[in-house]
């Protein structure tokens, strides 16, 4: 079982490297669109319970709010 979860968190690890070398393209704005996105989907999340709407709602409302914002 201790395996397994070793496995497991190896997975984890190496999907999270990929995701970050995936980003390292993006515009200033796309880049505010995922933060945004990952804020909203915790704070979702956390107003919610963890109920799937509240997570996915956040996700959408703080994507399109790092959308707008203008860093310049």
């Amino acid at each position: 079982m201790k395996t397994l979860h070793n496995i497991a968190r190896c997975a984890l690890v190496a999907v999270m490297f990929l995701g970050l070398a995936a980003c390292s393209g993006m515009s200033q704005q796309d880049t505010n669109t995922a933060i945004g996105a990952g804020v909203g989907a915790v704070g979702g999340a956390v107003l919610t319970g963890g109920s799937t709407i509240g997570t996915v709602g956040g996700a959408a409302v703080g994507g399109v709010i790092g959308h707008e914002i203008d860093t310049k």
